[in-house]
């Protein structure tokens, strides 16, 4: 008989191995009570939120510099505990971490308050203020470089954080955290709180001395966490959720020779499709349809599947056996319903225990399907065809979701029309991109709520304006 998990502990497992990394003690309700509790202490006496900003800008590029020197170590955590593909790790994420800190570090003198309008008899000064003890509940898929558009911009600002990472992938933001120290945070100013979700994540989003709570997770989560905020003190609470992000291809598509095909490949299997603005949507004019799938069939086959720590790998395994287990009932679902799965399968020598799923492209797929309707978060993606630009607006917009979309086009008024009809946060025209950090990131409908990341305008998430009011005589 299997033993039943222990909620104490928190188990760390290579997904491509199935192998126990670490074991470590999880937070409990009572350890996010001490948590709050010392990270007031911290904001009362002034030792971070009373710094001028350029102090606080000059401890936050330091750790910036602290996170360069062990590149290799965090490129390595998430390549173990997310099955990551490293060479992803070294030139995405981690670099993006480190860009991430840097940036809110030279915004923190940036972020200007305003005067309001008045008579020569008044003063109206509009003052931007940190918001004071604040939480981040952070996914698995980028698990250092989302700790980091959290981690800058609340710090930058002045709050004390309290950061849970995800279950399965804690160590970077615990590494993250040692880094922090040896820059010259003060102790309780960031804090890393490994735990269960149903216990340290719901105790942040229902206590009382957490004034805001930046979550990027699923919808399901989002929502539980939106309801214990309004249950309790309700608590600023934004969230960056699910994608079901369509690449809109018109008839001169294939005027883009390779890049197209490469771009599309990016947006559909970057982390083994495990990403939330995963192209996993194509949507193709019917002229070009038959050629596309050829030439993208072919692409998705010949990417290397393999060990995440070899660097020449591109797709590694899912986040679990688990989430395998369910994208391959997805896809056999939508084959017994008539749809066809186009795929090279897995070479062999992969580790039995690894969660492994080949690149797949699913046409064919009847409406209705989960393949086409739900975010399966694998390496999985459906090519349905269009005719008119109308047709191909309906169907980008046939979702819940509106994280992300990408459309190809040589023509500047079809690429207004479209990136104007389509329902999302941030559409990229002629390539898969989420944009830079300055300009900001999140989603429509059930993608996003109640703020942005990336850009200044991540400081109103950890920010609040006071109108301070003054009569002359």
């Amino acid at each position: 008989m299997t033993p039943e998990p222990d909620d104490r502990l928190l188990t760390v497992v290579n997904p491509a191995t199935g192998e126990t990394l670490d074991t470590l003690p999880a937070a409990t309700a009572e350890e996010v009570d001490r948590a709050v509790d010392r990270a007031h202490r911290v904001l009362d006496s002034g030792v971070w939120a009373g710094r001028p900003p350029r102090e606080r800008a000059a401890v936050l590029l330091r750790l910036a510099d602290l996170m360069d020197r062990d590149a290799e170590i965090l490129a390595r955590l998430d390549c173990e505990d997310a099955g990551k593909p490293v060479t992803e790790c070294r030139t995405g994420d981690v670099p993006a971490a480190i860009e991430s800190i840097r940036w809110f570090a030279e915004a923190a003198d940036k972020v200007f308050g305003r005067i309001a309008p008045t008579g020569h008899d008044h003063l109206g000064l509009i003052s931007r203020e940190p918001v004071g003890v604040v939480a981040a509940v952070l996914p698995w898929n980028y698990p250092l470089a989302m700790a980091a558009w959290k981690v800058g911009p609340a710090l930058a600002a002045g709050n004390s954080l309290l950061l849970k990472p995800a279950e399965a992938t804690p160590r970077s933001a615990l590494h993250l955290a040692r880094l922090a120290t040896e820059a010259g945070l003060p102790d309780g100013t960031l804090t890393v709180l490994p735990g269960h979700g149903p216990r340290a994540g719901r105790a942040l989003a229902r206590h009382p001395g957490i004034g805001a709570l930046s979550f990027t997770g699923s919808t399901a989560t989002g929502r539980r966490i939106l309801a214990d905020a309004a249950e309790t003190n309700f608590k600023r609470v934004s969230l960056e959720m699910g994608g079901k992000s369509p690449q809109v291809l018109m008839p001169d598509a294939l005027d883009f020779g390779a890049d197209l095909i490469d771009d599309m490949i990016e947006a559909a299997f970057l982390t083994t499709g495990q990403n939330c603005t995963a192209g996993s949507r194509i949507l193709v004019h019917e002229d070009i349809a038959a050629e596309v799938v050829a030439r993208f069939t072919a692409a998705a086959g010949a990417l290397a599947v393999g060990d995440p720590a070899e660097p020449g790998t591109r797709t590694g395994p899912l986040i679990s056996r688990a989430a395998r287990d369910r994208v391959a009932h997805a896809v056999a679902a939508a084959v017994d319903a008539g749809a066809v799965a186009h795929t090279a399968g897995l070479p062999a020598g992969l580790h039995p225990r690894g969660a492994y799923y080949p690149p797949t492209v699913v046409t064919g797929a009847p409406d209705g399907s989960a393949v086409l309707t739900e975010e399966l978060f694998g390496p999985v993606v459906t090519v349905q065809t269009f005719t008119t630009e109308q047709e191909a607006i309906r169907t980008a917009n046939a979702t819940p979701y509106g994280l992300a979309a990408s459309l190809w086009t040589h023509d500047l008024d079809t690429a207004f029309r479209l990136a104007r009809g389509i329902q999302a946060g941030v559409v990229s025209v002629n390539a898969y991109s989420e944009g830079g950090i300055t300009a900001p990131f999140g989603g429509w409908k059930q993608s996003g709520f109640g703020g942005a990341e990336r850009s200044t305008d991540a400081f109103a998430q950890w920010t609040r304006e006071k109108t301070v009011w003054i009569r002359t005589r």
